[in-house]
């Protein structure tokens, strides 16, 4: 049967285990290379670019650069995106006493 004050205690739950992982978030990082590792971009878990390393070799070739610094950036962005993925399946994963469970 629903119980208001049930929903209310998971709902809290809820959103107190978001604002954890929003936390350890901050605290991971990932990190893509490209060009053999001519091209290096790290980001925080909520993906913001924290650092890039450009090997200098490539500082003449704009063209190179530019399509490395993509694919990089681009697998920085999946990378992220998973994790959030992960993150909010795991979440959804610990409402099986859900109070609307049943009806």
């Amino acid at each position: 049967m629903f119980d208001p004050q049930e929903l209310a205690k998971t709902l809290g739950s809820l959103q107190e285990k978001l604002k954890e992982a929003q936390e350890e978030n901050k605290n991971l990082t990932f990190s893509a290379k490209s060009g053999g590792g001519l091209v290096s971009i790290t980001a925080n878990g909520e993906g913001e670019v924290i650092d890039i390393s450009i090997d200098d070799s490539l500082l003449e070739d704009k063209e190179s650069l530019q399509i490395l610094l993509m694919s990089a950036f681009n697998d920085i962005s999946k990378s992220v995106e998973q994790n959030r993925k992960n993150m909010a399946m795991g979440m959804l994963g610990n409402l099986g006493d859900f109070p609307f469970k049943g009806l």
